[in-house]
């Protein structure tokens, strides 16, 4: 789809879009039936799905952490299952060099957190013509993404999307700020919420044996995406899998599968009645007589 066209569909997307899936390409066979069975939930509610997974996953607490199938083969797998089940795809980017390959696959590229600043990758990926969706950097204000969001569109692309993936709050912590999706609208962008990442407890658990690896709180995705949606975001990404619990990568911040759908209408259910798209005019004169 040409990602114009694309870029309309989201930003007009109600009540929100989706980008979904596993957080990192495990095989192509749980690529697939994760695209099967995810895809099959967001079309039953009409939610418009981007699929998400990651060929590489960089930033490891441990460089002993499983990465991924890695550029060339995570690319083909995407591509398959892109082709297979006629879905949009989502990855990320790490270096410049990745971009002109991601950009022939993805319909979306993604700017890790920690890269959100980074002048060559947002312009390399900016040149691909493809939407650009850039996170917010954990210790970044919301203000920054404005700067990061005119990077793409002064490279040539009007295509680019902001999202919030929570805050550094003391040693191996995240906090979301529910007044930072307010404040990115100053980037003039589609806002997106990241509810599993902002989830984090980065480096926050101990493993047997010595070492650490990112922890989270699983059970405040309802709280953290409810709160999302009733200020008005215009997309939700969400990392999910069918067993956490084994989950390679990032499992204490991904969302089981078999609770995607009970999740999802609960949040359109939210949405539907929330104006939280809706900007107040707010009348400071008097109103009516003062009296004692």
């Amino acid at each position: 789809m040409d990602p114009s066209t694309l870029f309309n569909q989201l930003k007009t997307a109600e009540p929100f879009f989706l980008m979904a899936g596993p957080n990192v390409i495990e095989s192509e066979d749980h690529i697939f039936f994760m695209a099967k069975h995810i895809k099959e939930i967001s079309s039953k509610l009409g939610v418009q799905l981007i699929f998400k997974s990651s060929f590489d996953k960089a930033n490891r607490t441990s460089s002993k952490s499983f990465r991924g199938p890695g550029l060339e083969e995570g690319l083909k797998i995407l591509e398959k299952v892109k082709l297979a089940y006629d879905l949009p795809i989502v990855t990320d980017v790490h270096e410049s060099s990745q971009c002109e390959a991601v950009g022939g696959v993805a319909d979306i590229i993604q700017i890790p957190a920690f890269l959100c600043r980074q002048t060559d990758l947002l312009v390399a990926a900016a040149k691909t013509g493809r939407i650009i969706n850039i996170k917010k950097g954990q210790f970044c204000a919301p203000s920054v993404m404005a700067n990061s969001a005119e990077k793409i569109r002064l490279a040539g692309n009007q295509n680019v999307m902001v999202c919030e993936r929570g805050t550094m709050f003391g040693y191996n912590d995240l906090i979301v700020d529910p007044r930072n999706f307010e404040w990115m609208r100053e980037a003039n962008c589609p806002v997106v919420a990241d509810v599993t990442h902002s989830l984090q407890q980065p480096a926050g658990k101990k493993l047997e044996g010595g070492g650490v690896a990112s922890g989270g709180l699983r059970e405040l995705i309802p709280c953290i995406a409810r709160t999302a949606v009733a200020v008005g975001v215009n997309g939700i990404f969400m990392e999910v899998h069918n067993d956490p619990l084994n989950a390679p990568v990032d499992g204490p911040t991904q969302w089981p599968l078999r609770h995607l759908e009970e999740l999802l209408e609960e949040l359109l259910a939210i949405a539907r009645v929330s104006k939280g798209k809706q900007h107040f005019n707010i009348d400071l004169t008097p109103f009516g007589p003062f009296s004692d």
